[in-house]
């Protein structure tokens, strides 16, 4: 007998076709379409990206749930705790973004650096002679300070590195890298570009606020590629316009998508994009393929791949 599997957002073409036929696939995209599939059909495994949410109230309506999955690194929108008591398994693609998110910090630090949005912008209006206001640099011969040594923090050091850039890093572990390990407050100090690594949680909290804002130098660029969370986004306003710092990039905000007229994306130092890092074709079918290959693996009673496997009771059950 087929099980029945719930997409809450949509996934890669090669994705599908792995279900095609193997599954009962239904979608729930809004709350209109999952109540109706909910009312009609018991679901064995729910399937989501960045934002359908897998939280508390889904999985008791999902009584008899195997596998809650995404496709990604993050599990922000999945209820670790609530699943794992009731012994679902967990699937996500743990670094499976790192390359291609280490890519899009690195092309942010650039643009930044050489205000390369505005110099493109100008060009297109025709404003040639807009080199002779230039006041773009360079990121060789700066310091990098990168917040978190994890897969995505070690790539970036690396991108860094072969650059000319003089690379420092704050975590809260030492890591096996070429590469000095410093408190946060003196990276804070040091570096000319900071870039976050880290992911949001309780213990973290918010990251970098006006105090943190405080010890960083008047040039300095911040990076985030990881969580909008991890910044108090008032101080940040309040820093860049106050040439507290120079200028601020992301991939990721607090809220997404933003207000109409945010004023964090409006502000002429700062460049933002829509948390497209990790959409590219590459990174997005690979992370829908093996998320997907390890639900079935969950739902024909084989062994996942127990790195894509999160919650401890439920690999514990694994092995």
């Amino acid at each position: 007998m087929k099980k029945n599997v719930l997409l809450l957002e949509t996934i890669a073409e090669e994705a599908y076709h792995l279900l095609d036929g193997q599954v009962n696939l239904f979608t729930g995209y809004d709350d209109t379409s999952l109540n109706k599939v909910l009312e009609k059909h018991t679901i064995h495994a729910i399937i989501t990206r960045g934002k359908g949410q897998i939280n508390k109230a889904l999985l008791e309506a999902c009584p008899d749930l195997l596998v809650a999955a995404r496709c990604g690194v993050g599990l922000d929108n999945v209820d670790i705790q609530e699943a794992t008591i009731r012994n679902i398994k967990v699937i996500h693609a743990p670094a499976s973004n790192a390359a291609t998110i280490a890519e899009h910090t690195l092309a942010l630090m650039l643009m930044l650096m050489r205000d390369l949005y505005q110099s493109i912008a100008e060009v297109k209006n025709n404003n040639w002679n807009w080199r002779n206001q230039y006041t773009g640099d360079e990121l060789h011969g700066k310091t990098l300070g990168i917040v978190g040594m994890g897969n995505i923090g070690q790539r970036v050091a690396k991108l860094g590195d072969a650059f000319g850039m003089q690379v420092l890093y704050s975590s809260r572990t030492s890591k096996d890298v070429p590469y000095p390990q410093v408190s946060l407050d003196s990276l804070l100090q040091q570096a000319d570009v900071v870039s976050l690594h880290v992911p949001y949680t309780a213990e973290t909290g918010v990251l970098i606020g006006a105090p943190q804002l405080a010890l960083m130098k008047s040039n300095t660029l911040l990076i985030n590629t990881a969580r909008g969370a991890l910044i108090d986004h008032n101080a940040l306003i309040l820093a860049l316009d106050t040439g507290i710092i120079a200028g601020f990039a992301a991939d990721v905000l607090p809220e997404e998508p933003p207000q109409q007229d945010a004023p964090i994306v409006k502000h002429p130092r700062v460049l933002i994009t829509p948390h497209s890092g990790s959409l590219t074709a590459t990174t997005f079918q690979q992370m829908c393929v093996s998320t997907v290959k390890n639900v079935l693996a969950v739902l024909e009673g084989k062994g996942p791949d127990k790195k894509s496997i999160y919650n401890f009771n439920a690999l514990q059950a694994q092995s």
